[in-house]
């Protein structure tokens, strides 16, 4: 009895999808197969393996020089967001509590009789 019929995984394809920043799902998809499928085949197939593994960077750092695009074009949200992430800033509130008496009158007690 004979298996499935292997998948075959096109290169250039492959390097077109990393340049998305597909997922591993996204590239079984694309491909007709499961994503473990992908996986071990990135296991024995030394060339798909580095493939995706430069793409995966290559695809990072188009992100990363797009973001630092957004900040320098004069956004301040991701001036914030890239000093959280990158920089460990936070936000910090101070919060100040003041205790100050209240008083409770009650103006008509029968309201809640039956």
């Amino acid at each position: 009895m004979a298996g499935r019929p292997r998948t075959e995984i096109d290169l250039d394809e492959l390097r077109k999808l990393m340049a998305l920043n597909c997922t591993m799902a996204e590239i079984a998809a694309f491909f007709g197969c499961n994503k473990k499928t992908i996986e071990r085949r990135m296991n024995e197939d030394d060339e798909l393996a580095e493939i995706i593994d430069h793409g995966r960077a290559d695809g990072m750092l188009s992100v990363r020089r797009k973001q630092f695009q957004i900040m320098e074009s004069g956004n301040p949200t991701m001036a914030i967001w890239l000093g959280k992430q990158r920089l460990g800033q936070r936000d910090s509130f101070d919060m100040i509590q003041e205790h100050k008496p209240i008083s409770i009158e009650i103006v008509n007690p029968h309201v809640f009789d039956d």
